[in-house]
């Protein structure tokens, strides 16, 4: 059997997690985590259209293209 080992950062979000008791409060916590997310994958847009990485441009080239893998039926 594989020994799972957490970082300190998990180990916390479990303690933390660990007094959440109502499903308002699940709720709640998904929103928090979803702004968080929200804001750094912002900051990371800001950084690559700063950088040059991500322009017009480029949004232009990949407006209507779609990435996901094709399945067969």
């Amino acid at each position: 059997m594989e020994t799972i080992t957490f970082t300190p950062a998990q180990i916390h979000v479990f303690n933390l997690v660990s007094h959440i008791k109502s499903d308002d409060g699940l709720l709640r916590l998904r929103k928090q985590l979803a702004a968080f997310y929200a804001q750094q994958v912002d900051s990371e847009m800001d950084r690559l259209w700063e950088s040059g990485q991500w322009n017009e441009s480029r949004l232009k080239e990949l407006r209507g293209s779609h990435f996901r893998t094709p399945y067969k039926k």
